[in-house]
């Protein structure tokens, strides 16, 4: 029997910010002026500022300016800190930043507790020193350049550590050509980034070589509903399959993982929704990475600040407290949770995807 045809994918869902702040030393930047051109032939708003600080004017009323700072665009100049490029475990060996910020809605966005101010997303001008920080890093990592079961995939960076890069593409350019970069960059490298939008059409003619990893972020569609502003989890899937017709190595994320009432009996059915969204790829490079629901106190504050309606549990039922190298506290689900989450996973991807490699439970 003939595996069926891909249907095209279709942007469900792509973000139009209310207003464009373009920073003045970002317009001193080819692709910053790009990034303003575009937005404003799109009948966007953009407003050219006269220095470097960004005037958001926001209102008093918290819900109102987290409102308004989710509708900003700032195109900023990467500042000296975002330039040096940081291990990122146990994704990838180095973080590489080109935007921070993201226009969804996630009740348990893990960025709550790690941004500064108001939560706007900014994107960086300045892609030349961005990209000159790369090559050398190459062979410093040491999440998968010195380890035994991913040094295949060469010395790795992980593009949506503080962002998804895919739902700014159709403003920005940005990861369009950081893959094109790395396709050109003959060294065993990997560019990787994970994201909860299907607008990958820009991607599919690239020259990418097979050095561009992308991974659909996916949860049932019960837990879906916390992520406001992506697109449906069918059309993730269908991205993925696209990309992985157009030759790039593909794979899922699994986040969070959410052990709620019902959680086997969910997952169960999205893992068989991945395998039938694949089933046309005759011999699919996928990864899956698995990452459990955790939160920081100070993260859970701010979600609850943001999404004050939210039913996403966050009470200590069934958590520990868990302390990271850096000594602040997360928690995360108890020994004994996590040990039936994991088995679960472990038994049914291999049921249902035994193709696949997953790369790391957290």
């Amino acid at each position: 029997m003939n595996a069926p045809a891909l249907s095209r994918p279709t942007a469900s869902r792509l973000w139009r910010p209310k207003r464009v702040l373009v920073t003045r030393s970002s317009l001193e930047w080819e692709h910053g002026r790009a990034i303003a051109d575009n937005c404003e032939s799109l009948g966007i708003p953009v407003e050219r500022l006269p220095a470097d600080r960004l005037s958001l004017g926001l209102p008093d009323d918290p819900r109102k300016a987290y409102a308004l700072a989710k509708q900003t665009l700032a195109v900023t100049v990467a500042p000296p800190s975002k330039l040096r490029l940081q291990p990122i475990a146990p994704s990838a060996d180095w973080r590489v930043d080109l935007a921070e910020g993201c226009p969804a809605h996630c009740n348990y966005c893990y960025l709550a507790g790690s941004l500064n101010g108001p939560p706007i997303t900014r994107a960086y001008a300045n892609l030349p020193e961005i990209l000159a920080q790369l090559p050398p890093k190459l062979g410093q990592g040491t999440i998968t350049s010195r380890s035994k079961t991913r040094a295949h995939e060469g010395t790795t960076f992980e593009a949506s550590c503080y962002t998804d890069p895919l739902a700014l593409e159709h403003l920005t350019g940005s990861l369009s050509a950081l893959i094109r970069w790395f396709g050109e960059w003959d060294a065993p490298a990997q560019l990787r980034f994970t994201s909860k939008f299907d607008s990958v059409d820009p991607f599919l003619g690239l020259e990418h070589n097979g050095r561009t990893r992308m991974r659909a972020s996916v949860n049932p569609a019960v837990f879906a509903r916390f992520e406001g502003g992506t697109s449906p989890v069918a059309a993730r899937l269908a991205a993925l399959a696209h990309m992985g017709t157009a030759g790039y190595p593909i794979g899922l994320t699994v986040a969070p993982i959410i052990a709620a009432e019902g959680w086997r009996e969910a997952y169960a059915e999205l893992i068989a929704q991945a395998a039938a969204a694949l089933s046309a790829l005759p011999d699919p490079d996928l990864t899956i990475e698995l990452i459990t629901h955790r939160y920081t106190p100070g993260s859970k504050a701010v979600l609850q600040s943001w999404y004050p309606g939210s039913d996403l549990d966050m009470s200590e039922t069934n958590r520990s407290e868990k302390r990271t190298k850096f000594g602040a506290i997360k928690q995360v689900y108890d020994k004994a949770t996590m040990a039936e989450l994991r088995g679960f996973f472990e038994e049914e991807i291999a049921r249902q995807l035994p193709y696949a490699r997953i790369l790391y439970w957290t």
